[in-house]
């Protein structure tokens, strides 16, 4: 398995960076996850490390080289993380929970699968198209695929993420046969927000993402000005073929049992696979619980 890969996240004009991103491989396999913290909701920034360490661990346990039921362990992997932020609220007696978006994909057997959950996306771009991408769970993009109008509605307002006590809403997609030179670009909202789709794939196809993808981002911090939003970008190509590329990955070498990663170190609580829906209800109400007494010490 051979790719380029090229990941970016630069700070807007936000207070902190609360995006997350990284990969992960076997000898066969390829797992690239990207995350947004969610402001307006505390701790943004360990919801989406917290998300990117469980699909870490997830993948390093069922990649043995590949992954055997690809879209069964996204959408497990998916909630897993969910969990794992409920949990950590809990413990924390916190009295509203982190929250993030996340996309992830996994790339293996010359296919490409992937699970999204909010409004951070996946692209895929093939020979100067836009192959496909992922569609938000807005309630902006929901309307504009009703054929309805959207000028009043903010496209920052989702209807499900990861972290809310409500069980998320998520996509599945996928398996699509990659070709070669085939690039695949997940990305927070901080550059779709102000970049175009049309944009985008123009770039992606026209230069090394060594150089796309930083220029991409430039292009939506110039934009979005003194109050842009953080901006990061996740981007692959499919079976590179210039072995001088210096973002250029090759697997063949690696052993069975070998696995790499980029994510940041740190073990999931080891219990959550355990979490049914039993149990993730009793940390919400623990959650719940800890809202009241804090509701009644202020009366």
């Amino acid at each position: 398995m051979k790719f380029s890969v090229y990941q970016i996240s630069r700070q807007g004009g936000r207070e902190r960076n609360e995006d997350r991103m990284g990969y992960a491989y076997t000898r066969e396999s390829g797992l690239f996850v990207l995350a947004d913290g969610m402001g307006g909701h505390p701790e943004g920034a360990m919801a989406a490390q917290l998300a990117l360490q469980t699909f870490s661990a997830y993948f390093q346990k069922a990649a043995n080289p590949t992954v055997r039921e690809v879209p069964e362990f996204l959408s497990s992997a998916l909630m897993a993380a969910h969990h794992q932020i409920i949990r950590y609220a809990a413990e924390k007696g916190m009295l509203d929970t982190p929250r993030t978006t996340l996309v992830a994909s996994v790339m293996e057997r010359g296919h490409v699968y992937w699970v999204h959950c909010g409004d951070s996306r996946l692209y895929v771009v093939r020979n100067g198209e836009m192959l496909t991408r992922t569609r938000d769970h807005s309630y902006m993009e929901q309307q504009a695929h009703l054929g309805r109008a959207t000028e009043h509605i903010n496209r920052n307002i989702l209807f499900t993420c990861l972290g809310s006590p409500a069980k998320p809403v998520f996509d599945l997609s996928g398996p699509v046969q990659l070709l070669q030179g085939d690039r695949v670009l997940l990305c927070s909202d901080g550059l779709w927000g102000t970049v175009t789709d049309e944009e985008i794939t123009s770039e992606l196809s026209k230069r090394p993402l060594e150089q796309a993808v930083p220029e991409l981002v430039e292009l939506a911090l110039k934009r979005g000005g003194p109050r842009c939003d953080n901006v990061t970008v996740l981007a692959m190509e499919w079976e590179t073929a210039d072995e001088f590329q210096s973002t250029r990955v090759s697997t063949e070498d690696i052993e069975d049992g070998v696995f790499a990663s980029t994510i940041q170190s740190g073990t999931p609580d080891s219990t959550i696979e355990d979490l049914d829906d039993a149990a993730i209800e009793q940390s919400i109400a623990e959650i719940n619980e800890a809202i009241r007494r804090t509701a009644e010490r202020n009366t």
